[in-house]
């Protein structure tokens, strides 16, 4: 197990938490042109790592950054 931080490109809904195994959803704040959300949590397996990146992969949404973080980390960016 493993706490991550994915960046897409695109807007996500806070709803899809639960596709997204459960990770925190929220928006991005900093300016840019594109909107960007960030996921945020606790993911316990690879396959479980690889099911958000597929799911987010199949709704368009490209992947910014993806990192590994220590849990104090996991406060919004």
């Amino acid at each position: 197990a493993a706490h991550y931080r994915i960046l897409v490109e695109g807007v996500l809904d806070e709803r899809w938490s639960d596709r997204m195994a459960g990770l925190f959803i929220e928006r991005d704040k900093t300016k840019g042109d594109k909107p960007r959300t960030i996921l945020t949590g606790k993911i316990r397996e690879q396959a479980e790592l690889n099911g958000v990146l597929e799911s987010l992969y199949g709704l368009h949404l490209p992947i910014v950054r993806l990192e590994k973080v220590e849990r104090e980390e996991i406060s919004p960016l």
